[in-house]
């Protein structure tokens, strides 16, 4: 199809900090460009973001960084008019609910405005829960919605508030970024767990984490990421703080295996594989998963990646588990995504939507 002007508000494409869908936006954004669309990125100055860059502006796409401002937001907006494509994501973090009415005042005769959920099942718990939430009656308004995962009952759950058409991008793998590397005795361990903390993740972390450590207390066990640091542990759960996105290969590929578990919500509504776990595959990591439906979609259970309910069952899978064993599910995780699940696909999968899906659609093809 022909190249695209898109403009694209989300919450940071420089700055992993507190910001886990940083490399999911790095690697569909840089596959665009790779197709010959040109993408601005509109992002907040918030929450000490870029005090924590992970990355300087890309040469595969032009980022702006708005003051956390309405001023700010508005001026944004303008300069974003014009575009063929205007994508809102949600949780930018500052005045999410005045860019989502506003960018449907940007619609044009000859331009599509979409809504991309990177949290789809936080987005409709909300908005199923509360009819008058102001989200609610801009939904049928947007020309497509955009989730990272989600599946047939987020679809449903779009479609069924009035969404035009509502399409999965899952995450998937940038191989020019995630790949196997040498391991870093600085991040060695048995069993390494990444992601912050929050609300609805908590309590799985002390499930599948905390508990399989105090079951097996010779293991070492690595905590990465935000907001854990006055939580108590385990003597061998030693917490790193924030891993930035450039050390993310080393903490896969320096552990016997790597813990995936979902926060609550996205694993009631399943489909939802974590940016993380296209990470660690596409670096060869052995994965460890709490269970979810749909995961066959993605990785073989028990060929190309493990499953345990419950952290009784992790520390069982972990005592198990060699360095050889783990090596072949590293390795088959990693020739399944390269395969199946790289950006440049679901790039793909966006393009044919635009051109030929079931939207209204006034881009060139």
């Amino acid at each position: 199809m022909t190249g695209l002007n898109i403009a694209f508000f989300g919450s940071s494409l420089v700055s992993a900090y507190w910001n886990g869908a940083a490399t999911y936006y790095r690697g569909i954004i840089r596959a665009l460009s790779d197709r010959d669309h040109q993408v601005t990125f509109y992002e907040p100055d918030a929450f000490g973001r870029q005090a924590h860059r992970d990355i300087p502006d890309p040469d595969w796409a032009r980022v702006v960084v708005y003051p956390a401002t309405e001023t700010g937001v508005l001026q944004s907006l303008e300069q974003a008019r014009g575009a063929d494509l205007i994508l809102k994501a949600s949780g930018v973090g500052v005045f999410d609910a005045l860019l989502e009415a506003a960018v449907l005042e940007l619609k044009q005769a000859n331009n599509l405005i979409g809504f991309w959920d990177v949290d789809a099942p936080a987005t409709l718990d909300r908005v199923l829960a509360n009819p008058k939430d102001p989200f609610r009656s801009l939904i049928p308004q947007y020309d497509l919605v955009l989730t990272y995962g989600g599946g047939a009952p987020v679809v449903e759950a779009y479609t069924g508030l009035g969404a035009h058409s509502c399409t999965p991008i899952y995450n998937a793998l940038d191989p020019t970024t995630h790949y196997p590397v040498g391991p870093d005795p600085s991040f060695a361990a048995d069993l390494s767990f990444l992601g912050n903390r929050l609300p609805d993740r908590e309590a799985r972390v002390e499930e599948f984490l905390l508990k399989a450590a105090a079951q097996i207390p010779t293991s070492k066990f690595l905590l990465g990421g935000s907001g854990w640091d006055d939580k108590v542990l385990p003597q061998n759960v030693h917490l790193i703080g924030h891993v930035r996105t450039c050390e993310h290969n080393a903490f896969n590929c320096s552990s016997r295996a790597v813990l995936n578990i979902n926060r609550q919500s996205m694993a009631t509504y399943g489909f939802s594989p974590a940016t993380r776990i296209f990470e660690a595959a596409g670096a060869g990591a052995c994965l460890i998963t709490d269970p979810w439906q749909g995961i066959e979609q993605f990785l073989e259970p028990a060929e190309e990646i493990l499953i345990a309910h419950n952290g009784q069952q992790v520390a069982e899978l972990l005592q198990s588990l060699t360095p050889d064993r783990a090596r072949q599910i590293g390795d088959a995780a990693r020739r399944r995504v390269l395969a199946e699940h790289t950006y440049t696909q679901r790039v793909t999968q966006l393009e044919q939507l635009l051109c030929h899906g079931d939207i209204d659609s006034s881009v060139e093809c």
